[in-house]
């Protein structure tokens, strides 16, 4: 029976990644709770789990005294004597208690106390998988559509997490059993709630994505400066070479647009502005507007500035209720005022 036990455990870490030292705590306690169910609470005893023995003992123990006054943890030295003529008075002597003899309440406690172990051994562990993906991509699996609130339930190797409505691609729908790609936002280290946030709103999501697909980026020699989103929309990222010879909006885009082209495809037809960062706010402010032509750019205070474009690429600039010229202002950090040539 204890090999069977102590085989349980080291399952319990190979395939839920409980640690074989933390369900040993909480099996500790949960035969300490079932033994003083069964004996009770002022009661004192000592659990003994062995794993390279594989031995399970339990001992409820009991002082010496010259008076009993406790008979619960107090044993007369008269009777500590009829043990062992060694015992003295203040002398703690152990009795083996036999696990097989507890009740059926004394041992549903104990049960009780292990499975709720089990469960908070699975979150923790859960949570430090999770924590080990912060602000990364994982790739999940749709199990489940929650059609009242929209939510979709993912399997995401480490458990099912939700994907709240919210946090999904406006016009996005799923299939159960499709495999999608989610940013790990936030770990909730807490015993209640929802274990982790997963978004594919984030405009990380896109920052990690051409970090995924551009080697350059992966490399060091492209570096991505900024990224403005309005998911589902459009997104403008800017990028920056520290190589002459490398064009990293060119990288970004890749070979007849192969590497943009998946990105966009996975973030079903997103349209992304890849803009070249520059040093100079002139440049970089007129850069971010593209698609637009832009004339001039003057700078109006410390954050704010004044383009002017010809007539013919005002909308163009501003963009369809404003898109274009807001996501650019987010994206340089600038205040953007545009006027018309």
């Amino acid at each position: 029976m204890n090999k069977e036990f102590f085989a349980a455990i080291a399952l319990l870490e190979k395939e839920k990644g409980i640690p074989q030292e933390y369900m040993l705590e909480k099996v500790e306690a949960a035969l300490i709770q079932a033994f003083k169910k069964e004996y009770g609470n002022n009661t004192n005893v000592r659990v003994l789990l062995d794993p390279v023995k594989q031995d399970v003992k339990m001992y409820q123990q009991k002082t010496v005294v010259e008076v009993v006054e406790n008979p619960e943890i107090e044993m007369s030295l008269e009777d500590a004597k009829k043990l062992s003529k060694r015992h003295t008075v203040g002398k703690v002597v152990e009795f083996e208690v036999k696990i097989k003899d507890f009740r059926r309440l004394s041992a549903g406690a104990g049960k009780s106390v292990i499975i709720q172990g089990i469960r908070e051994g699975e979150r923790k562990a859960a949570q430090q998988a999770y924590e080990n993906k912060k602000e990364e991509i994982i790739t999940a699996t749709v199990n489940k559509i929650d059609f009242e609130n929209g939510n979709a339930i993912l399997d995401t190797g480490n458990g099912n997490a939700v994907l709240l409505k919210s946090e999904q691609i406006p016009g996005e729908e799923y299939e159960v059993g499709q495999k999608i790609k989610v940013f790990v936002m936030e770990v909730n280290k807490e015993l209640k709630g929802p274990i982790v946030t997963l978004s594919r709103v984030h405009q990380g999501l896109v920052r990690r994505m051409f970090e995924l697909e551009v080697p350059e980026i992966t490399d060091g020699v492209v570096m991505i400066k900024g990224v403005a989103r309005e998911a589902g929309s459009r997104t403008k990222i800017a990028v920056y070479s520290r190589d002459e010879d490398v064009d990293a909006v060119g990288a970004c885009i890749g070979n007849h647009g192969m590497r943009i082209s998946s990105i966009v495809d996975e973030l079903c037809g997103e349209k992304i502005d890849i803009v070249k960062y520059s040093d100079i706010p002139e440049e970089y402010i007129a850069a971010a507007l593209a698609p637009a032509q832009v004339d001039s750019v003057e700078m109006t205070g410390e954050r704010s500035c004044k383009v002017i474009v010809g007539a013919d690429q005002l909308s163009l600039a501003i963009g369809k209720e404003g898109q274009n010229a807001r996501l650019a202002a987010r994206l340089t950090g600038y205040k953007i005022d545009i006027k018309a040539e």
